[in-house]
């Protein structure tokens, strides 16, 4: 049958795909414009399936925040480049997905239907390979959540803080997220209690070994060892470390009266 250049071009308009690809969807259909969709998404998710080893090494964050601001989530999405990663069709996408990441619950994001189904119409137009990458919701019934990406999309970051957060502000919650992002080296744990004992006994060895190739006696050795452990903790734990818009203050020390750091997450794209 003759198949129009209406009809090819409603259903470029509704895949994003080439005229050809169009075109000859339609023929194999007998010009049923809904049957030819489908047709054309089997074929490119397979196709995009057979080439899913490819590199995805570009990507952008995205977040999104409960409007009472008691929760928040933030996700990482995947693709080889850099144009893709930028397009508005990938950062509504992403965006999409981070309020459909919200709807669960505090912890690890767990990829539903409905972000792949985002994701594969953008695998369809883009051909590239696009994946989910990770996701995190923090957050709860008494809990103040804030974030902020960059404006490039390579890095983000969630704060979540509990007890009296009557005066946590915004802006308070933006620069923190800012701190996060921002801070070399990137903090690990909200306390001490946070960081892992095998990081500790790591930095322990290194430093004991740096003291006994200085020759130093064994007291003053442990002396040297337990002050490195101690920089490295001020260094690495965020409510320890300078804050990055004011280095005369600690972050514990320009968080209100009452209010703690619960947890935090630090998305960076690749990372």
């Amino acid at each position: 049958m003759a198949i129009s250049a209406k009809d090819v071009m409603e259903l470029r308009g509704q895949t994003g795909l080439g005229m050809m690809e169009c075109k000859q969807a339609l023929a194999e259909t007998d010009g049923d414009i809904g049957k030819a969709v489908d047709l054309l998404r089997q074929r490119g998710l397979a196709k995009m399936d057979s080439r899913s080893d490819r590199t995805s090494a570009e990507g952008r964050v995205a977040a999104a925040l409960a409007p009472d601001g008691s929760k928040g989530a933030i996700v990482e999405v995947s693709t080889e480049t850099d144009f893709t990663a930028g397009n508005d069709a990938f950062k509504n996408m992403i965006q999409s997905i981070a309020g459909e990441a919200l709807k669960g619950s505090a912890g690890e994001v767990a990829k539903t239907d409905a972000m792949q189904a985002a994701i594969d119409e953008v695998r369809l137009t883009t051909k590239e390979n696009v994946q989910f990458g990770r996701g995190k919701v923090l957050g709860g019934n008494g809990s103040k959540v804030g974030s902020y990406v960059h404006f490039n999309g390579k890095t983000g970051a969630l704060i979540e803080l509990a007890g009296d957060t009557s005066s946590v502000t915004d802006d308070l919650l933006k620069e923190l997220c800012q701190h996060i992002v921002a801070v070399s080296p990137a903090p690990i744990a909200v306390s001490d209690d946070g960081v892992p004992a095998d990081v500790i006994a790591k930095e322990r060895e290194i430093a004991k070994a740096q003291a006994i190739e200085s020759g130093k006696p064994p007291q003053i050795a442990e002396k040297m060892v337990e002050g490195k452990i101690r920089k490295y903790l001020e260094d690495h734990v965020l409510t320890k470390q300078l804050f990055i818009k004011d280095d005369k203050k600690r972050i514990h020390e320009i968080l209100p009266k009452g209010a703690q750091i619960k947890s935090f997450a630090r998305f960076v794209v690749g990372g």
